[in-house]
């Protein structure tokens, strides 16, 4: 997969403890990375993570502060370089404004400065989000030249975040420069593993194993969902071009599913319900909550056309995978990561994506 091109490569993964960052760990370790996990101790009851007990070097940092942080990159050398680390929740964000800033934005500076001053890095990609654009929640979706913007302070600092990504890829990042850097924006992702607070899919699967009513506090929003895996392959694919010094791939790309998979909180709960029945929700909208988007759909036309990226499990195929994987954990404490991982490969080689094969 991906041309072999990350077997024995050093790879710094940021953010590797969290819900996207442990699966990505986990398939480069699959393709013989060497990887290098960088985040805040886990804080969660559950860490996929931990769970999966992964060969991968650990280092405990906080990105608001440079302690060591360039002396570790100097240390282990880093051949590619994925930025996912970030205070990721909207509603977190109307809490701790100050540190989603400083994490966000100033701390993805302090990683694009220990990058830069770093000879053996080629492929950098940052981890940016859908909710980067100025989104006026109108249907049509939004492609990688709409304005940057963001209502809420999550919103706005990875708008802030993807303003710095293009500042140091015309500055520093250039023709002179052998590092490439791109950034990614993803989807609301769902699948197993997550346990991050505020957030839709561990409250509805952790609400089921209880055996109690799990509350939707905004069933009408709708969203780009797919199964984590799908931004991965892009990441990873994105990641490949840059080895490659194909100098186009340095830029914005989004990575998000089909139109028809756009679907509401409402009826992702409804299909979610269908997959592990012992599931039970109501809807109860808050009007005093602080606002989110009701609306945020993605043309990832480019990708396909550009990448040759294409998602590989529906909507519906992502949410009965991530039924399953909850109800195996809770019920016999099975892990279904790996062979999760395995199938969406299999899925993808049998649809001749150019990556897969």
């Amino acid at each position: 997969m991906f041309a072999d091109i990350y077997r024995h490569k050093r790879v710094i993964v940021t953010g590797h403890t969290g819900f996207k960052g442990s699966w990505l760990t986990l398939w480069l370790q699959q393709l013989g990375a060497d990887v290098c996990g960088i985040s805040l101790p886990m804080p969660q009851e559950y860490s996929h993570f931990q769970l999966l007990n992964l060969p991968v070097r650990t280092e405990y940092r906080d990105l608001r502060c440079n302690a060591g942080l360039e002396e570790l990159f100097q240390e282990f050398q880093p051949q590619a370089v994925f930025h996912l680390a970030a205070q990721a929740l909207v509603r977190t964000s109307y809490l701790k404004p100050l540190e989603t800033y400083e994490v966000n934005v100033l701390g993805t500076a302090r990683i694009l400065e220990a990058c830069r001053k770093t000879p053996s890095v080629q492929a950098i990609v940052a981890i940016s989000s859908d909710k980067c654009y100025e989104n006026r929640e109108v249907l049509r979706p939004y492609c990688e030249d709409d304005p940057m913007g963001g209502y809420d302070p999550y919103s706005a600092s990875k708008g802030c975040m993807e303003l710095l990504l293009n500042s140091y890829r015309r500055s520093f990042f250039t023709p002179a420069q052998p590092a490439l850097l791109a950034s990614a924006r993803a989807g609301n992702v769902i699948g197993g593993g997550d346990w991050a607070e505020d957030r839709l899919v561990p409250e509805l699967m952790q609400a089921a194993t209880r055996g109690e009513t799990a509350v939707l506090r905004n069933p009408g929003a709708v969203r780009p969902w797919q199964h984590v895996l799908e931004p991965l392959s892009g990441y990873l694919l994105l990641g490949q071009c840059l080895f490659q010094n194909r100098r186009e791939a340095a830029q914005a790309w989004n990575f998000g599913p089909a139109l028809e998979d756009n679907i509401s909180v409402a009826d992702l709960a409804a299909k979610l319900a269908a997959a592990w029945p012992g599931l039970n929700y109501r809807s109860e909208p808050n009007p005093d909550a602080p606002h989110e988007a009701s609306l945020l759909r993605l043309d990832c036309r480019k990708a396909a056309e550009q990448l040759q990226w294409h998602g590989v499990w529906s909507a519906d195929q992502a949410i009965r995978k991530t039924a399953e994987w909850y109800r195996d954990f809770f019920s016999r404490r099975q892990i279904n990561s790996l062979s999760d991982l395995h199938e969406y490969c299999e899925d993808a080689a049998r649809r001749n994506l150019p990556w897969a094969n």
